[in-house]
């Protein structure tokens, strides 16, 4: 039941509140709601909200349906290997918030985190204060829009918009669109956009790219069975530093397919590299396409090489096919392009995370918050839902199941240890 439907007010106090109703919360309240641990769902919006109000209109995810796979509520429709819309996404997260009857609160903006004296944790709301014996932070990680301080020097007559507030080609004035930032959301949007023949010129950064198929499946589930969803970040090449990185881009759109850019600049949309800045009416771009261009094709190659490794490895069938031969590369290396030759910018440079209403000491040097597997040092607050919080699928449909009951078990087994929360509050932290 949520809030609009009549939910009961917030209680004075809950053994557990999870502080999100998206896909990781509710995650997370099918478990306790299995284990009979009483909590509630605090969301400051509505479930499902962020799907169906912060994406554009033909959005769709970019893995195939069979790997959403949240705990209770497998993909059961009738197109396993497509790729869900919008609105169809909307669905599957409502639907399984109706399944089991979460005790969400909706409406309920949580604007303050603190240690209580007493133990356990205070939590300020928007529906007013209550206390908790454990916190769940279900909230993501990307939670500010990303726009250059120096877009105020654009003129007024600009239209511009961050790609969260993105919906249509309609919705632009008449004119060329300046599209800042090649990751899933930038790529697509100007496919988006160069699909309805409006002219587009893209921002190129260093996002790298990754095949729709080859060999004759879906790349994701090559990876799906080479392992890599499941890998901990522990084993990751890159570290801890693979949590900050950038999302390949490809897309699902019309049944799934690559996005290729150099394909895109041959049917007339122009590529810059990454945008410095404006200047006395020019925009600026560093010149780094070329590089940016071949990095991607480069991500996207070396993956088909652990592909056909892990194909011969395993003695399977598979049909063979060309790799991927650049179609187009840049004469030049574009570096200005005059701002009053724009009518609109999409802003598609990410979100930041924005943890300042967590007031307890568990982030590390360069504020972000720390913790193994979304278990911080302070007992009893935990984390789920970010990207790499233990595996590739953490911040996917596909891994966090496995997550949540990870969780799970760690809040039954403080819920009934000795002594308590109190106990363990008590102790220093690690």
């Amino acid at each position: 039941m949520t809030a609009t439907e009549g939910t009961p007010p917030l209680p004075a106090h809950v053994p557990v509140a999870v502080v999100g109703g998206g896909q990781a919360g509710l995650s997370i309240s099918w478990h306790l709601v299995q284990r009979g641990i009483e909590h509630v769902v605090l969301e400051r919006d509505t479930v499902g909200h962020e799907w169906a109000d912060a994406r554009w209109d033909s959005f769709c995810l970019v893995t195939p349906n069979w790997q959403c796979q949240l705990p209770g509520w497998p993909y059961a429709g009738d197109d396993p290997d497509g790729f869900m819309l919008r609105e169809e996404i909307v669905e599957y997260v409502r639907g399984y918030a109706a399944s089991f009857g979460p005790p969400v609160h909706e409406g309920v903006a949580v604007t303050r985190l603190a240690a209580d004296p007493a133990g356990g944790y205070r939590l300020t709301t928007s529906a007013g204060e209550l206390t908790a014996d454990q916190v769940v932070l279900a909230v993501g990680g990307y939670h500010l829009p990303v726009v250059p301080p120096w877009a105020g020097a654009l003129p007024a007559g600009v239209v511009q918009l961050h790609s969260q507030q993105y919906r249509n080609p309609e919705q632009l004035p008449d004119g060329d669109v300046l599209v800042v930032g090649s990751g899933q959301s930038g790529a697509q949007i100007a496919e988006d956009l160069h699909l309805t023949g409006r002219r587009v010129h893209l921002a190129v950064g260093g996002a790298p790219r990754i095949a729709r198929r080859y060999r004759g499946r879906d790349v994701v589930a090559w990876l799906h069975d080479m392992g890599h969803y499941e890998m901990p970040i522990e084993q990751h090449r890159d570290g801890e530093a693979a949590r900050t990185g950038t999302n390949h881009y490809v897309t699902g759109r019309g049944g799934g397919r690559d996005i290729d850019l150099r394909q895109f600049a041959l049917e007339g949309m122009q590529l810059y590299g990454p945008l410095t800045g404006v200047r006395d009416g020019v925009l600026t771009f560093a010149p780094e396409l070329a590089a940016n261009l071949d990095h991607a094709d480069r991500v996207s190659e070396n993956c088909k090489d652990l592909v056909d490794a892990h194909i011969e490895r395993a003695g399977l069938d598979a049909p063979t096919e060309p790799r991927y031969t650049p179609v187009w590369t840049p004469s030049v290396e574009p570096t200005e392009l005059p701002v009053d030759r724009v009518a609109a910018v999409v802003w598609a440079i990410g979100f930041r995370a924005d943890w300042n209403w967590v007031h307890v000491p568990v982030f590390d040097g360069a504020g972000r918050p720390a913790h193994v597997r979304g278990v911080t040092a302070a007992p009893g607050l935990y984390l789920l839902g970010l990207p790499w919080l233990h595996t590739w699928g953490s911040g996917r449909f596909s891994g966090v199941a496995r997550d949540a009951e990870f969780l799970a078990d760690r809040i039954t087994e403080l819920t009934g240890a000795r002594g308590g929360l109190a106990a363990a509050s008590a102790a220093p932290m690690a």
